[in-house]
């Protein structure tokens, strides 16, 4: 199974991700998503879950939770925005997976078996860095993460 990963999109979607995203299975959004049309958009690809981020407010503040835990096949993810809000002991609660966004730089590290994964910024990357997103294949309990700058 592949999934993608995607946050701080801030209301624009930038077009090299319809292909990025080609076959994924569903997409995590770990908020800043800046409009509707962004998860509208995303959607016509593959099922979407997403967090609403610091810079999300009304609407989309009240449509998308703050965190949530999604389980897809054998897998268990939780998704927050902010990584210092993290209010749940992921390893205690058997989390295979922390997505999260909010700093705009890419990361990848496993800590105690829980895997932490930030895509960086699809649309308004900082630090020097290229706009990007993740896949991740997903297969037993061995999730591979992928970072794809554009």
């Amino acid at each position: 199974m592949k999934i993608g990963i995607i946050s701080d999109t801030h209301g624009s979607l930038p077009q090299k991700v319809f292909g990025l995203f080609e076959g994924v299975k569903a997409i995590f959004h770990a908020g800043d998503i800046g409009s509707f049309s962004v998860i509208e958009d995303l959607a016509d690809i593959a099922p979407v879950y997403a967090v609403a981020g610091n810079m999300d407010r009304g609407a989309l503040a009240k449509r998308f939770p703050k965190t949530d835990l999604v389980e897809i096949d054998d897998f268990c993810i939780y998704m927050v925005h902010e990584p210092y809000l993290l209010d749940i002991d992921p390893v205690a609660a058997g989390i295979n997976c922390v997505i999260f966004g909010h700093t705009h730089a890419a990361h990848i590290e496993k800590k105690e078996g829980v895997l932490f994964l930030n895509p960086g910024s699809a649309s308004i990357p900082r630090f020097g860095q290229r706009p990007s997103v993740m896949v991740c294949h997903m297969d037993g309990k061995d999730i591979r993460p992928v970072l794809l700058k554009f």
